[in-house]
């Protein structure tokens, strides 16, 4: 990707203002490239990640990495948190992704504000439908298994924005499910399990936020019995 920084004018003698500012945003920019800090897993200050072509500022997920290989992050406008740049970046789809999965082989280092002309909003361009990274949302699902093998969906919950909540309702629901399954009818049995979210079906899940899982499982099980 080619960025041009070049004199308004020809003529000899002190740059003018633009031009300055033009050269000293070029040699800020080359600085923050070459002095690049270097990220590591645990460190939650925003990051710069490779999209295509281009850099983005990425903002991690406390508390949801997946060991040294994955992260869960949040494009942003490089100007964040200004008003205007959420509203730009809403123009631009950065706003839209939602958490995405980032392998760490994409973070190129720490976020340096001088690297904003390599962003997509410098270019004033949208944000690609698909910027290589997937959807970080997870779900439960609680599904009855047939003795033919056939599956049925009791009951889907989420979508859950970190995997130690969805970790934690999955672990409930599979004790609840093993204390209640001399009611539970034979012909099936029933599991709970982490899954990822699916977007395309969100009117089917509940929240398990405004609800206690528990209880969304109980009145489930008492559908089929």
């Amino acid at each position: 990707m080619k960025r041009r920084f070049s004199r308004c004018g020809h003529a000899p003698g002190a740059l003018s203002p633009e031009d300055q500012a033009a050269v000293d945003q070029f040699r800020a920019l080359l600085a923050a490239l070459r002095d690049m800090e270097t990220w590591t897993p645990g460190l939650y200050q925003d990051i710069a990640v490779r999209v295509g072509p281009f850099m983005e500022r990425a903002h991690p997920r406390p508390g949801d990495d997946h060991g040294p290989d994955l992260i869960a992050v949040s494009l942003v406008h490089p100007d964040t948190p200004h008003a205007a740049a959420y509203l730009h970046g809403h123009q631009l789809g950065y706003t839209g992704k939602g958490w995405l999965r980032c392998e760490t082989d994409k973070i190129l280092g720490l976020w340096n504000p001088a690297l904003t002309p390599l962003t997509h909003a410098a270019a004033g361009l949208d944000l690609p439908d698909d910027v290589g990274m997937s959807a970080a949302h997870y779900a439960v699902h609680v599904e009855a298994c047939y003795r033919d093998g056939t599956t049925y969906t009791l009951l889907r919950l989420g979508p859950y924005n970190q995997t130690g909540q969805a970790e934690h309702d999955t672990g409930r629901l599979t004790t609840e499910l093993a204390a209640q399954m001399a009611a539970i009818i034979p012909e099936f049995t029933v599991t709970a399990t982490l899954e990822p979210f699916d977007i395309s079906a969100r009117a089917k899940y509940r929240d398990p936020y405004d609800h206690d899982p528990v209880v969304l499982l109980t009145d489930a099980l008492a559908q089929v019995q």
